[in-house]
């Protein structure tokens, strides 16, 4: 029912920034949660970030609180991760999903989310 494409991943130093994007077609309306997650080499996915679909409610694990900013655009049915101070530990793939809820319930976990895009890498060098 619904198609997630992201794109906006690379190679960068420490300290760069990058933003992702994540376009999603199909189902409309567009009644749904959108967040990303990560997943390193040799690492389960990761929760990352997450934005409710009303209210603008958003989550962020610890380990990017601060540095990384999530927005979404329901008129483009498009939502942003703006990642900032890049560190090394940051690069993974990372894939944008989406997920049927509450208007102003951010999930975050994986099973909360029913579609999910193909992923794009990123990575940060030192």
């Amino acid at each position: 029912q619904v198609q997630l494409v992201e794109s906006g991943g690379g190679l960068v130093q420490a300290g760069d920034s990058l933003r992702l994007s994540c376009v999603a077609s199909g189902r409309t309306p567009s009644r749904y949660a959108m967040g990303w997650f990560r997943q390193a080499p040799g690492k389960e996915r990761e929760f990352v970030a997450a934005s409710s679909w009303i209210g603008s409610n958003t989550y962020y694990a610890d380990s990017v609180k601060g540095r990384f900013t999530i927005a979404r655009d329901n008129a483009k049915n498009t939502v942003y991760l703006q990642m900032n101070s890049l560190k090394p530990e940051d690069t993974a793939v990372y894939y944008c999903a989406a997920g049927y809820t509450g208007n102003y319930y951010v999930p975050r976990l994986r099973d909360e989310y029913d579609y999910w895009g193909q992923g794009t890498q990123v990575t940060v060098s030192s």
